[in-house]
C-alpha cells in the first residue's frame, strides 16, 4: 500500500510561482526607482535599440524562457502535471533532459528571466529580487513539492536528489 502523501504547511502552495516572480519583478522595479544612487548603468532601451544592456537583458530573458519551456515540455512528454499547485498529481518522476542539470528548470528559468529584468533596470538594488525569489520559491513551493515526490517515489527520488542539485 502506498504511503500517504505529506500534508502541506499552511503557507505552502498558496501563491502560484509566476505570481511570486511577478511580485519580485515589481519590487525590483520599485527598488530601482527608489534608490537612484544604486544605478549602475542607464535603464535598458526599447527593443530595436542596439545597446549591450538591451541585448544582454533580452538574451537572459530568452535563455530563461527556453529553460522553463524545456521543463514544461519534459513534463508533458512524461504525461505528468505541470501544475505547481498540485504536486500530489505527479504521475512520473522526470529525470531526463534538462532535469539532468537542475531539479527545477521551470523555476530556474523564471529566475534567469528576472536576471534579465535586473540587467534591464541597471540598478544594484534590483538584484535583491533574485535571492528573494529563490528564497520564496524554495520555502513556499519547492520544499513541499520535494516532500510529495519523496513520499510518492521514495528511493528513486532520493537517488535523483543526491545527483542533481535543486537549482544548479
Amino acid at each position: 500500500m502506498a504511503e500517504p502523501l505529506p500534508l502541506r504547511r499552511w503557507y505552502e502552495g498558496r501563491v502560484p510561482p509566476p505570481v511570486i516572480d511577478a511580485a519580485c519583478a515589481a519590487l525590483m522595479w520599485w527598488l530601482a526607482g527608489a534608490l537612484p544612487g544604486a544605478q549602475l548603468w542607464p535603464l535598458g532601451r526599447p527593443i530595436g535599440a542596439s545597446t549591450a544592456v538591451t541585448v544582454a537583458a533580452l538574451a537572459l530573458a530568452a535563455v530563461g524562457g527556453a529553460l522553463a519551456l524545456a521543463g514544461v515540455a519534459a513534463f508533458r512528454r512524461a504525461r505528468t502535471t505541470v501544475n505547481p499547485m498540485a504536486p500530489e498529481r505527479a504521475r512520473a518522476l522526470v529525470t531526463g533532459g534538462v532535469y539532468r542539470v537542475t531539479r527545477n528548470p521551470m523555476y530556474l528559468g523564471m529566475l534567469v528571466v528576472l536576471a534579465g529584468w535586473a540587467v534591464w533596470l541597471g540598478n544594484a538594488a534590483a538584484w535583491l529580487g533574485l535571492p528573494l525569489s529563490m528564497a520564496l520559491l524554495t520555502g513556499l513551493q519547492i520544499r513541499a513539492e520535494e516532500r510529495v515526490l519523496r513520499a510518492r517515489f521514495g528511493a528513486e527520488f532520493e537517488r535523483y536528489a543526491a545527483r542533481v542539485r535543486r537549482w544548479l
